[in-house]
């Protein structure tokens, strides 16, 4: 990756692929993952994910750690980069993409949205959380759809 001289970067967050289970973990239905809060140990953000089999994300998201960078202009940051995922938009004021750099995934990310916005509760009816509801598990996805078999037909 060619840092662009006409976007500027700011960290945002490390995130780190882990098979161990972590408290506070939300399952995302969409990609097969479960993320967590955001833990922010020592000044640094830093956020785990944690995969089940058949996950449709690029292996190096599953496998290797990335770094996130907040950018002013994501599809300029974007341009002429090898992406892996996106742009898209998990949730509304949010768009994401992650590009490879020589084997490493880095997430960009272009936001308004305060820290609070972003980290708070996760974001229920998006494309990442698509259930009425934030499943902590795959098994609460299964039960909301034959609680409520009309809303997710």
């Amino acid at each position: 990756m060619k840092r662009k001289p006409n976007v500027s970067y700011r960290y945002h967050h490390m995130g780190v692929p882990t098979s161990e289970q972590r408290p506070g973990e939300h399952y995302s239905s969409t990609f097969r993952m479960y993320t967590s809060g955001g833990e922010d140990p020592g000044g640094f953000r830093i956020q785990f994910h944690r995969f089940d089999p058949g996950s449709c994300l690029h292996p190096l998201i599953q496998s290797t750690p990335h770094v996130a960078f907040q950018v002013d202009d994501l599809m300029a940051a974007v341009a002429d980069e090898h992406l892996l995922l996106g742009p898209y938009e998990p949730f509304s004021g949010f768009k994401v993409a992650i590009i490879e750099d020589e084997g490493v995934p880095i997430e960009l990310i272009e936001t308004e949205l305060t820290e609070d916005e972003i980290w708070g509760e996760p974001k229920a009816h998006s494309v990442i959380y698509p259930e009425e509801t934030v499943p902590l598990s795959a098994q609460d996805v299964s039960h909301q759809i034959s609680v409520n078999p009309v809303d997710n037909a």
